[in-house]
């Protein structure tokens, strides 16, 4: 068990009341990451505090009303589900670096440069970040941060967000390996001719063409035929 020094306080403040608890910081963290999926031996001390760093208990009335109960296995789980978890700072660190990355890869898949029609390289991303001093929330999906981002990062590198549509011919030999690869990108259409050929219409993001060319000439040796429709 984690001592008292060691844990971090889970909190869930409603009516102007505070509620607190103190919690394994590993356990807690898990949770967050859903790689732990319950909150046993999580908590560090079976109280309630209304400020836990002064030891000062929350009342029972107070818990019993906003909570519906005085069970602190309950309360626990309510409070990781709609509360606060304050995460150590290497926690905070890492988890904020972990998001940081999944921001870079959406862009560098779905974002091109208008000018060149390219997508950006992760250099070039890495260094607008920190030019734009943009602030990456460790707790908020990467993708609910992407519009926001991109707005701060546009006067220092121009952003675009394209699709591409792409006719894709996959000979007979390789067109069953192919499928479920090229059905991962969205398939629009396709036909399967009397040769046993693969016709497709896939719809990507500009940003996505070298990755997607990459992959099916890899799979079909290749021997694939691609060209871009025009809309």
């Amino acid at each position: 068990m984690v001592s008292l020094d060691k844990a971090i306080i889970a909190s869930y403040e409603k009516g102007g009341k505070r509620f607190e608890l103190y919690v394994d910081p590993d356990a807690a963290y898990a949770y967050l990451e859903k790689r732990k999926t319950d909150t046993k031996n999580m908590l560090v001390a079976e109280e309630v505090y209304a400020d836990a760093k002064k030891g000062e208990r929350a009342k029972g009335t107070d818990v019993e009303a906003v909570f519906g109960t005085s069970d602190v296995n309950t309360i626990l789980d309510f409070i990781l589900k709609n509360g606060e978890v304050q995460l150590t700072t290497e926690q905070k660190r890492k988890k904020t670096e972990e998001r940081r990355k999944q921001i870079i890869a959406i862009l560098l898949r779905e974002a091109i440069d208008p000018r060149t029609k390219a997508p950006h390289t992760q250099i070039r991303l890495e260094n607008a970040l920190e030019e734009a001093r943009i602030h990456v929330d460790p707790f908020k999906d990467a993708r609910e941060q992407i519009e926001e981002i991109v707005k701060k990062l546009r006067p220092i590198l121009p952003m675009k967000f394209e699709k591409k549509t792409i006719a894709v011919k996959i000979p007979a030999a390789f067109a069953h390996r192919c499928y479920g690869t090229i059905k991962s990108y969205g398939i629009r259409q396709e036909q399967w001719t009397k040769e046993g050929d693969l016709v497709v219409m896939v719809e990507i993001f500009a940003g996505m063409q070298g990755e997607f060319y990459d992959k099916v000439n890899k799979m079909t040796n290749g021997q694939v035929e691609t060209k871009i429709i025009e809309t």
